[in-house]
């Protein structure tokens, strides 16, 4: 039977001034309650956080999937959508969850994310439809998978619906951000696959990078996004470079 219930929108947040507020807007018609968890960030995200009324609270940060799920527990509703500071609904998609509020029939509800590279919005090579599952019942599952990629992962028995719109993902506004962002990630992946028993060696960090560009660029038409398309494959393609590359040295020294 449908039930209504009240949404708790959680976000997690570092340095976001530029993107915090317009994430907050973009709930504040479906939101019940928004809390922002921040790891301490050093620009002007908590004051933006306090001009839009959103609860604040700071909690030093262990890893993507453990802010998040600790993130959860501050929530005051069961029903949770899951935001990052960098990403916004489009209004189809609040018209989806504003109906879903008063209609609940499932555990949880997945939804398309459109991701922006430097201003273009990117529809080719992997990239669209970057399907999320974020809004959902929190006390049938819990945030895992591997630092710094994590998934919300809902019990066994669990439904889960599709739900029309876009969760707009406003990603890199200069190409050297997504660079830096590359260094910082394969730094958590690499160790992160150690821990698992995962192990690098020469003919993965060779191949592994060129099917990755083969498959986004040609197979999942990455071209048909120009330029960007190009550079989010070469990207792509050297951040497994990094992270086998990585993955060997840590190797070395253990």
């Amino acid at each position: 039977m449908p039930k209504s219930v009240q949404i708790s929108v959680v976000i997690i947040a570092f340095n976001e001034e530029r993107n915090i507020g317009r994430c907050i807007d973009s709930v504040k018609e479906i939101a019940d309650d928004i809390v922002v968890v921040d790891s301490f960030s050093k620009d002007n995200t908590e004051e933006i956080c306090s001009e839009k009324n959103a609860r604040f609270i700071q909690h030093p940060f262990e890893g993507h999937i453990e802010q998040k799920n600790w993130a959860i527990t501050q929530a005051k509703h069961q029903y949770v959508l899951s935001l990052d500071a960098d990403e916004a609904l489009d209004e189809q998609l609040i018209s989806e969850i504003s109906f879903i509020k008063s209609n609940w029939t499932h555990d949880g509800y997945s939804m398309n994310r459109l991701n922006q590279f430097c201003g273009k919005w990117i529809k080719h090579g992997g990239w669209y439809p970057d399907k999320k599952l974020r809004l959902w019942d929190s006390s049938k599952g819990k945030w895992g998978g591997t630092n710094p990629h994590d998934c919300f992962q809902l019990n066994e028995s669990s439904t889960i619906k599709h739900i029309q719109g876009d969760l707009l993902h406003y990603t890199y506004y200069e190409v050297n951000e997504h660079i830096r962002q590359i260094n910082y990630f394969t730094d958590i992946a690499a160790q992160a696959y150690y821990n698992k028993g995962k192990r690098s060696d020469l003919i993965k960090i060779y191949i592994k990078p060129r099917l990755l560009f083969l498959k986004m660029y040609v197979l999942k038409l990455g071209f048909l996004d120009g330029y960007y398309g190009w550079v989010i494959a070469k990207n792509s393609a050297h951040s497994t470079f990094l992270k086998y590359v990585k993955l060997r040295e840590i190797q070395r020294r253990n």
